[in-house]
This record gives C-alpha cells, structure tokens and sequence, in this order.
C-alpha cells in the first residue's frame, strides 16, 4: 500500500497535478483517486473516413526547356526516364506509398497494386 502511494505521488508531480488528488479522464471531467478510473472505449475510425486524399500515379518525369515545352502540340511525343514494364509509382497527397504495374480492365487503364511501401521506407523518403 506505501509503494502504492509513493508511485502516485510520483505520477502527479510528473504529471504537474499539483496535490490536488484528481486526475482527468478523457472527457476532461476530473476523477477522484477514491474512484475507480472508467477505461476509455476505443473511437472506431470512422470520423477518418470522409477526409479527402489525393491519390496520383506517377509514370516517369523529365525535364524540359520552357522552350521545348511551348513547342509541345497534339501528336507530340514526351520521352520520360522509365522504361516500358517499370513499376509506376502511387503517391497519396504527393507521398509514395505503394508501387504497382498498368494493367486495362474493361477498356480502362488500371494499376495492379506489387508492393506497399513500408513505414521505415517512408520515414527514409521525408528526409
């Protein structure tokens, strides 16, 4: 029971509660130590859902001269610095996230989904 004092005591000067004996609980609403503190329920992710998120696959790049550029017209030929067969990559806010493949389905152009990127591959990429 004494180490179970010491270790609140402890808890509330970190914590900067000043002595006061009361802790907050996720609503803001202060709890008394007498009490037994209520477990938070876990929100679902749901409130994520509608944030919007721009996703883009980028086939190559090049450069080109302002010049070169004006020059461009319909039937114009862009040389880019992949080559044909090359994963392309899917970006999600300018972000690389996974790398995939051009496949048509149903006349339409698609991206066949071949590798997600992993989270210490994107740390390295912020840098």
């Amino acid at each position: 029971m004494m180490a179970e004092n010491n270790e609140m005591n402890e808890w509330e000067e970190a914590l900067g509660d000043g002595g006061k004996g009361e802790d907050s609980d996720a609503s803001g609403q202060g709890v008394s130590q007498g009490e037994p503190a209520q477990e938070v329920e876990a929100r679902p992710l749901d409130f994520i859902l509608d944030i919007p998120l721009e996703i883009s696959v980028e086939l190559g790049r090049t450069r080109v001269l302002i010049d070169d550029l004006l020059q461009l017209g319909p039937g114009s030929v862009v040389e880019l610095d992949k080559l044909a067969g090359e994963p392309v990559e899917i970006l999600a806010n300018n972000k690389l996230v996974a790398r995939g493949e051009v496949v048509v389905m149903n006349e339409k152009f698609a991206i066949r989904l071949t590798d997600i990127v992993s989270p210490m591959e994107r740390i390295k990429s912020l840098r």
